[in-house]
C-alpha cells in the first residue's frame, strides 16, 4: 500500500475540493491516460487495485505511471464510541482528486491493449473517469 514515509503532522483537516486540477492535468509520460471527471478521495487500496488491473491486462508489456499519491491521513472513530474524546486515529491515507487530474498513464503498448487496460482500471475507482490521449488531455 502507498503511504507517506514521514509526515510533519499526524492528522489533517478534510478541507474542501473546489475547482479543477491545476497541476497534473496533461499526459506527460505515456501515450494514454486516465483522467478524473469529478472530485473525490482515492484510497491507497483503490490505487493499488487499479494498478494491478492495468498491469494484469497488459501482461507486463509497456509501462505504467501512477500520477497520484495518497498523502492525506483520513481519520476514523472506532465503532460504537461515545461523542467527544477528541479526533479518531488515522485509518488510512487518501489522495485528493480534482476534476481534470490524470490518475494513471500507460505507454509502450499497443493502443487497443492499453485502452482495454485503462478501461478495466476504471471499474476499480470510485469516481467517473475518461481515457485521454496525449493530444486530447488538455481539452476541457
Amino acid at each position: 500500500m502507498l503511504m507517506p514515509k514521514r509526515f510533519k503532522y499526524r492528522k489533517q483537516m478534510r478541507g474542501r475540493m473546489r475547482g479543477k486540477a491545476l497541476r497534473g492535468a496533461e499526459v506527460n509520460f505515456g501515450e494514454l491516460g486516465l483522467k478524473a471527471l469529478e472530485p473525490g478521495y482515492m484510497t491507497s487500496r483503490q490505487i493499488e487495485a487499479a494498478r494491478r488491473a492495468i498491469v494484469g491486462e497488459m501482461k507486463r508489456r509497456g509501462k505504467v505511471w501512477i500520477r497520484i499519491f495518497p498523502d492525506k491521513p483520513y481519520t476514523k472513530r472506532a465503532a460504537e464510541t461515545r461523542m467527544g474524546k477528541g479526533k479518531g486515529t488515522v485509518d488510512h491515507y487518501v489522495a485528493v482528486i480534482r476534476p481534470g487530474r490524470i490518475l494513471f498513464e500507460v505507454g509502450g503498448a499497443e493502443g487497443n491493449e492499453a485502452r482495454k487496460a485503462l478501461e478495466r482500471a476504471r471499474y476499480k475507482l470510485g469516481i467517473r473517469t475518461k481515457i485521454v490521449t496525449r493530444d486530447t488531455a488538455g481539452e476541457a
